[in-house]
């Protein structure tokens, strides 16, 4: 965590009347669902926001955001560079939030289309978010990045492998990279939300109410983001489960 640079001096990361949020931010996935909703809080706080997406209504959200909007596919390492670029010169918040599902259950039978699909959003862009934003985090003495896992980050979904297997590596990336930022005054954190209404998994909703599974609201998973955005320690992780407490989550010590 950054040191506190004392009264006389604001320091490069000082939020200024953002609300301990920072000045700007770039969140992925931001057309809707959680990185919309996340946004939204983050806007509200006075935070300027780029929101990036594939889907061209991203622009629709950073207009009504006063943002500013990155139309493009985050498995390619343009893309976040574009978005930083937009940031300016300053970037005190990154959420990497983009993410897919995997229809493919059995790797004898994958689809190699789809997997290159899927671990590119899920993982790759992920990689490549940071590598666009640290530079700028460094430069200005630091900032705040949360990665959107999943509770798949933590245990086996076998209703999707593929999945489970990227929401693993993200949070092997977060676990790993969390100290070395901290002693650069950069802070790494992760929510594992459960099942979120978003336009992912739209098509399952009714299907899911049937069978009586609660799922969360988008905005449930945005308020974990923010949590750990405003005071998270370096690798915290928050586990988001419908009905139930936000809890912060630590590996069991090896045997």
């Amino acid at each position: 965590m950054s040191a506190d640079p004392g009264p006389t001096d604001p320091g490069p990361t000082d939020p200024g009347p953002t609300g301990g949020l920072g000045r700007t931010a770039v969140v992925t996935g931001a057309a809707g669902g959680i990185g919309e909703a996340a946004a939204r809080r983050l806007a509200a706080s006075g935070t300027r926001c780029v929101l990036v997406d594939r889907n061209p209504q991203v622009e629709r959200v950073a207009a009504a955001l006063g943002g500013d909007a990155v139309v493009g596919d985050l498995t390619a390492p343009e893309t976040s560079q574009r978005a930083v670029a937009a940031a300016g010169d300053r970037l005190d918040v990154l959420v990497l939030n983009a993410g897919t599902n995997s229809v493919d259950k059995d790797p004898a039978t994958l689809d190699l289309g789809r997997y290159q699909a899927v671990v590119g959003v899920n993982q790759h862009s992920v990689v490549y978010g940071l590598r666009a934003a640290l530079p700028v985090m460094r430069r200005n003495g630091g900032g705040a990045i949360v990665v959107t896992a999943s509770l798949a980050a933590l245990q086996g979904v076998e209703q999707d492998p593929i999945y489970t297997m990227t929401k693993h590596a993200v949070i092997g990336l977060v676990r790993a990279l969390s100290g070395p930022l901290s002693r650069e005054g950069i802070r790494l954190g992760a929510v594992c939300p459960g099942l979120v209404d978003t336009p992912l998994t739209a098509g399952a909703r009714d299907r899911f109410h049937a069978a009586g599974i609660p799922v969360l609201a988008a905005d449930e998973v945005a308020a974990a983001i923010e949590q750990i955005l405003r005071a998270g320690e370096p690798g915290t992780e928050l586990v988001v489960r419908p009905g139930l407490p936000t809890a912060h989550y630590a590996p069991a010590p090896l045997p």
